[in-house]
């Protein structure tokens, strides 16, 4: 079988760039997962009326009933998260502080003491060229 540049060994196309999916495919996976959650909801009260009309036990009905409370903030948490970050993609150090100080500390002008400031030029130095 002859290989074609950008093909696997089944013809399939192989991902070339390290880009994330498009917003509209994460949007369209997310309605996905919110809407599988959210469709045992209906089912799950259906299902707690059918019990208490055959066992006549209201423990049963609240039981599933309770079952299915968390389920709409499940779904909206989960419909809303980010997609995980892949094993492969570097993690990065971020330079900037990650909490203000509750005391600030002054700066400590003796450790810098060693390094040289830059001096600015004074307006009557020989190498103005002014003589």
């Amino acid at each position: 079988m002859k290989r074609e540049l950008g093909f696997d060994d089944e013809g399939r196309p192989v991902l070339i760039t390290a880009a994330a999916p498009a917003y509209e495919e994460q949007h369209r996976q997310r309605v996905r997962k919110y809407l599988t959650i959210m469709s045992f909801r209906i089912p799950a009260l259906i299902l707690a009326a059918v019990a208490y009309g055959i066992w006549h036990n209201g423990l049963i009905s609240l039981a599933i009933i309770a079952v299915s409370l968390p389920l709409p903030w499940m779904a909206v948490l989960i419909a809303n998260d980010r997609p995980p970050r892949k094993a492969e993609e570097p993690r990065r150090f971020d330079h900037a502080p990650r909490r203000t100080q509750l005391f600030p500390r002054p700066e400590r002008p003796e450790l810098n003491a060693g390094v040289p400031a830059a001096q600015p030029h004074s307006a009557g130095s020989a190498d103005d060229g002014s003589h």
